[in-house]
């Protein structure tokens, strides 16, 4: 079967109108979108610029929806009522603007599927973090015995789960690229971690326009809902003083007392959603160790207390849980020598936190796709830390530019399998070498999973 036809098991008249719906792009959230759009009656028609995977070319067909694959026909697309788009379309791609020209409704699937679903729904976001702590939060809530989905950014589409699934709750990683086609949807608790320039090529290379996006997660939200957000997060406090949200606030630092939230004292975190009724738990006790990762404790901490769940099984999650893959994720111990995955690290302040919480000498496996990255906010820590860096890159200039200073030894590398090897023969007993990459993964890999994936391979052979 010609991947460039449309194709489809059954014949079907096209309708047009508020009936039909298109989605573009067939990944995760696009084939999750059609399966819900498909129950609910709708003609769909999915449409993807790219190449189709095998798996969800399988599904469509299974489910008997049309798709076309490699191009956009505008004849089968600028016909819908509205039109569900992958967060990773643009939106100066070609066919959207023709979209909004005609005045086509163009919205997110986590938009479309919230209108099916009456669940709670826990939505975090932040340029850093917001894996980590959406599987926390979702941990600690089915150990509470929520009957809770976990879907956004990580895991199965929440479309499909919204069509299949009856959960009362859904926790959602929510990108700013989801964000962005999100209009009538709200959040019950929201959270924003962080703001640090990412993806600003999207946001016209203005990080106003970054955080004007990340703060569309407490858009609708009434006083009746909560917004979660880091008090030591500077960019974070600018964008919320010109949104000011609506809802219940509560802060959490690691820097100053909060009322009500979650703060630090010396090494124990309070979480408190009312005055008098607090959760305690030393800095030691958390499964996630690092600065960054208290941070995420604490967002995760305060959505459990929101919800009214018990100390004993929030303390108990908190202390039992196992990080994603891909990040920060211990591969081996070789000679002595700690193995670090941490290629979900895409961005500079990514390898930040990874940096930060080491605490033995690093040979940094890093490089990439680079984003028009500023590695001066790494300076400090790699003259501190890093004893080597092994360029894992087709073109690591601007790395030997950044860093010929602060180390010794700046090396090239084309695989993950010569990444792995001198990076061993670079490290000694006690060290760690950690991959944070800081950078996209697309000239050497499918992406950041891929590249994971190769280095522990080529860690287990070492």
């Amino acid at each position: 079967m010609s991947t460039n036809n449309i194709t489809s098991s059954k014949t079907k008249s096209v309708m047009t109108g508020q009936s039909r719906v298109v989605i573009l792009g067939a990944g995760e959230s696009g084939v999750g979108a059609a399966k819900l759009a498909q129950a609910k009656g709708f003609d769909v028609f999915v449409s993807d610029f790219g190449v189709i995977t095998d798996k969800y070319k399988a599904a469509l067909e299974k489910l008997a929806i049309p798709f076309e694959s490699e191009k956009h026909t505008e004849e089968l697309i600028l016909n819908a009522g509205e039109v569900i788009k992958s967060p990773g379309i643009p939106p100066t791609a070609p066919i959207i603007k023709k979209l909004v020209a005609k005045g086509i409704s163009v919205v997110s699937e986590i938009e479309f599927a919230k209108r099916y679903t009456n669940a709670k729904t826990i939505c975090i976001t932040g340029s850093n973090g917001k894996s980590t702590t959406s599987l926390l939060t979702y941990h600690i809530l089915k150990n509470a015995g929520l009957n809770v989905g976990l879907a956004g950014n990580i895991g199965q589409s929440f479309a499909a789960q919204v069509a299949t699934e009856d959960y009362e709750y859904y926790v959602l990683e929510i990108s700013s690229f989801m964000l962005d086609d999100m209009f009538k949807f709200k959040a019950d608790i929201a959270v924003l971690l962080n703001i640090t320039p990412d993806h600003l090529d999207r946001y016209e290379y203005k990080l106003e326009n970054y955080a004007a996006s990340k703060m569309r997660i407490v858009q609708n939200q009434t006083a009746e809902d909560v917004f979660i957000y880091c008090a030591d997060d500077e960019e974070s406090l600018k964008a919320i003083a010109l949104t000011n949200p609506l809802a219940k606030t509560f802060p959490f630092s690691i820097t100053k007392k909060v009322e009500t939230g979650a703060y630090l004292e010396e090494t124990t975190i309070h979480i408190l959603t009312e005055p008098n009724n607090s959760l305690t738990m030393t800095i030691s006790d958390l499964a996630l160790q690092g600065k960054h990762n208290i941070y995420n404790s604490m967002a995760s901490g305060i959505v459990s207390k929101v919800l009214e769940l018990r100390n004993e099984t929030i303390r108990e999650s908190m202390t039992n849980f196992k990080n994603i893959e891909h990040r920060l994720e211990h591969v081996a111990k070789i000679s002595g020598i700690d193995f670090i995955n941490d290629s979900k690290a895409t961005n500079v302040n990514s390898t930040w936190y990874a940096l930060e919480s080491m605490t033995s000498d690093v040979v940094l496996i890093m490089g990439g796709v680079d984003k028009g990255n500023d590695y001066n906010m790494l300076k400090d820590l790699v003259k501190s830390k890093v004893k080597a860096i092994v360029c894992l890159g087709k073109d690591n200039k601007r790395i030997h530019d950044a860093f010929e200073d602060d180390v010794e030894v700046i090396v090239n590398t084309f695989s993950a399998d010569e990444a792995a090897q001198i990076a061993f023969h670079l490290a000694k007993r006690g060290d760690a070498v950690l991959l944070s990459p800081a950078c996209a993964s697309f000239d050497l890999f499918k992406n950041y999973e891929d590249r994971g994936n190769q280095f522990k391979a080529a860690v287990r052979e070492l």
